[in-house]
């Protein structure tokens, strides 16, 4: 069963500038340990990669944050969200402490998508309930 559904769509020049104006400390705030190792690497390739990449993760726990329905606010914050890829470059979610447990309580398994253009980043997350085995 659908508990809830959430959509982002980010301009990647807002992402930049931002990152202008605040340097890493704000990839910091928003990205888990894990996400930063992969922004440090995809930024020492290319600055634009880096940006790129940290715009979908962004956009995907907005979209996140509203398919739980909560937002931007505890116990859903923006590391203890992460979104990763498998192998294959399948994007998953991956949540910590606090809002891990608030998610595993209610029994929610999440699915998310991103996609990025040119100017634009999108992300598309469904939250279902998982029924719990006998």
């Amino acid at each position: 069963m659908i508990y809830g559904i959430g959509t982002d769509l980010c301009d990647l020049r807002r992402i930049q500038a931002t990152m202008e104006r605040r340097g890493e400390r704000f990839a910091e705030r928003v990205l888990g340990a894990a996400e930063l190792q992969v922004f440090h690497a995809r930024s020492a390739r290319t600055p634009a990669r880096g940006v790129r990449f940290l715009a979908t993760r962004f956009s995907a726990k907005e979209a996140f944050s509203k398919a739980i329905g909560m937002g931007i606010r505890s116990p859903m914050t923006w590391r203890g969200c992460e979104i990763l890829n498998e192998a294959s470059g399948k994007p998953f979610i991956r949540l910590n402490g606090e809002l891990a447990d608030w998610f595993a309580a209610r029994h929610l398994v999440a699915h998310v998508t991103v996609t990025d253009e040119t100017d634009y980043v999108a992300s598309f997350v469904v939250v279902e309930t998982q029924v719990p085995s006998p």
